[in-house]
């Protein structure tokens, strides 16, 4: 049996270092990146004159800001564009200045209370499992990317058997009722949650960089791509040509504004598997089939 597990741990140690070979020898025939050598000079700049504290935690928070709002701002200028309302999802829900403005402080409370004391910890992190900050030990692109693919893997999990759980009617009321004020989600609101919703689904977060994480680009990396998830999700728009949607399996807006609007099943996060094993996804597939035939009605009559 011993025998065995060696040569199964070889084997697999084996298609790990010839899938790595295979992407080295495909990324030496890519076309040299423009952005790469003024990234390296700002990150140069950035280890010369900020401490590995300052790097981790005011850049984790620097990073946080300003890629959710960014992220959100497509989604709020859309408002205002009566050309990107035909592809809203709820269209006879919209949500009101008041209840915007007390989203958003939610969001920010959250943030610097609660958020900002957990990136506080990311430099005892690094220093603890000695993850290195240098230009020479950053990943590549498309490990970075399998990395984060890894992530989004564990934490969709997570988050789908805890976020059903909050959804018990012994806990529903007192936790995850706070992010289900709004049955037609935006952009801004994918952070709007109770505090104890915040560290409950966020450990998800976390485990994929307990498994994965081989440098601090990494933590900003998944940070980045889980933040661009989760604000599509809640967007309230699906957007044709949506980049996210070449992602095998991904859930997307419309699968999560269902949530939203029915409170219950498409517990996932950013995939379907789940919510397709268990049979959650079934009121939802009931509905896309009668939207499609009612659909079908109405262009068989303006025929």
């Amino acid at each position: 049996m011993m025998v065995q597990n060696r040569a199964m741990a070889t084997n697999d140690s084996g298609i790990l270092n010839s899938a790595y070979l295979a992407m080295e020898y495909i990324d030496s025939f890519l076309p040299e990146n423009p952005l790469q050598q003024p990234f390296n000079n700002v990150w140069v700049y950035m280890l010369n004159n900020y401490t590995k504290f300052q790097i981790a935690t005011w850049g984790s928070l620097l990073i946080h800001e300003l890629s959710y709002f960014l992220l959100c701002l497509p989604g709020f200028v859309f408002q205002f564009i009566p050309y990107m309302q035909k592809y809203k999802i709820q269209q006879d829900k919209w949500e009101t200045w008041e209840r915007q403005w007390k989203c958003f402080k939610t969001i920010i409370f959250n943030q610097f209370c609660i958020q900002l004391p957990l990136m506080c910890g990311t430099y005892y992190f690094t220093e603890y499992f000695n993850i290195p900050y240098d230009w020479e030990s950053m990943p590549r692109w498309y490990l970075l990317l399998a990395q984060c693919l890894g992530c989004a893997v564990i934490e969709d999990t997570w988050h789908y058997f805890l976020h059903r759980l909050l959804h018990h009617k012994r806990l529903y009321k007192y936790i995850h009722k706070v992010h289900h004020e709004f049955v037609a989600p935006f952009g801004l609101q994918a952070e709007y949650a109770h505090p104890l919703e915040t560290l409950i689904l966020g450990a998800g977060f976390f485990i994929g960089i307990m498994v994965f994480c081989n440098h601090v680009v990494f933590l900003w990396a998944w940070l980045i791509c889980r933040l661009m998830e989760t604000i599509d999700v809640h967007s309230g728009y699906d957007i044709p040509l949506n980049p996210l949607h070449l992602v095998p399996f991904y859930a997307g807006s419309r699968f999560h504004d269902f949530h939203h609007k029915n409170f219950t099943g498409n517990y996932a996060s950013t995939f379907t598997w789940w919510d397709k094993l268990f049979g959650t996804d079934s009121q939802y597939n009931s509905y896309t089939e009668k939207v499609k035939k009612e659909d079908h009605i109405v262009e068989k009559k303006t025929k």
